[in-house]
């Protein structure tokens, strides 16, 4: 994978932004905060800084590992002793930067934290171009180990592109048999997550669905469904988007009814919240990285 220069200093821009985003949304999430207030100050503060977000600021807690997002009308808090994780991604010009924190309110789980940011680092230190990703996912799983954790072995790190969040390979985070190999220029997104070590250490798909993904072109009947399928096409790509930036289409507090035909029609992928299997809690670090030949670029 080659990007020019000028393309390199998108993904960076994007990187900057979704570093900013981050440490800021560190710091102000609070216990019994709204969530869509986190939510929306993190995507506000991202096109503040001169980006769009790459997919909705998922805000995802306790066993809860990923992809949830406030959906409209959502009245949740943020509960007392949790564990958040806060997954931001930015594009500029389409170019992706994903990184996530995990804002840790109970201080049984500050270990856990410390294992997700230390495989983290690990697999940092350790990726570069050529390496087998074989070796990288078991790198990230004996870090995990080695503090007395499990990682989740179904969740990966994933390669980002030009409106792809997920453009091709992937990262795991446990050993597995591989001829894959990583190269100069390829851009991935790197995402350890941990459990504790009497989970089930993988994810399966809740019941709630709050983001979604153009999937196909399909005409649609109504003349509303049309407008509205045009407006997520033509303003998300190929990016996941959440229902509630629906809200903000032409069909505004109307979009519902739109919205159910565009998804009967099958043209959307819809992404169930994950969850950890046992219903033990989970932890999240992640940074995106550009592959140099001795090793990596950490954009966020």
């Amino acid at each position: 994978m080659y990007y020019s220069k000028e393309e390199q200093e998108k993904f960076s821009k994007a990187g900057e932004i979704a570093r900013v985003v981050r440490e800021t949304m560190r710091k102000n999430v609070q216990e019994e905060m709204r969530i869509v207030d986190v939510c929306e100050k993190a995507e506000e503060l991202i096109r503040k800084l001169g980006g769009k977000p790459a997919f909705p600021c998922n805000v995802s807690i306790n066993e809860v590992a990923a992809h949830y997002t406030s959906p409209p009308g959502d009245t949740k808090t943020v509960p007392k002793n949790s564990l958040v994780k806060l997954d931001i991604g930015v594009h500029v010009d389409g170019y992706v930067a994903d990184t996530a924190v995990t804002v840790c309110f109970n201080r049984e789980y500050d270990a856990m934290v410390v294992a997700a940011e230390e495989a983290l680092k690990t697999a940092i230190e350790t990726i570069r171009s050529g390496i087998f990703t074989s070796k990288l996912g078991s790198a990230v799983q004996k870090t995990i180990e080695s503090y007395g954790f499990k990682p989740v072995s179904n969740l990966t790190g994933h390669q980002v592109g030009r409106f792809l969040v997920h453009a091709g390979k992937s990262l795991p985070n446990v050993f597995h048999l591989s001829a894959t190999r990583l190269h100069t220029g390829e851009v991935y997104a790197i995402e350890p997550f941990v459990t504790l070590k009497d989970a089930v250490g993988k994810v399966e798909s809740g019941k709630e669905i709050t983001i979604f993904k153009m999937k196909k072109h399909k005409s649609m009947r109504a003349t509303a469904a049309r407008n509205l399928f045009n407006f997520i096409e033509t303003n998300y790509r190929s990016l996941p988007f959440a229902e509630r930036w629906l809200q903000k289409s032409p069909l505004k507090g109307g979009y519902k009814e739109a919205f159910h035909e565009i998804r009967a029609a099958n043209c959307l992928t819809e992404y169930p919240i994950f969850v950890e299997a046992s219903g033990k809690p989970v932890a999240q670090a992640e940074h995106t990285v550009f592959i140099t030949e001795n090793g990596c670029k950490v954009l966020t």
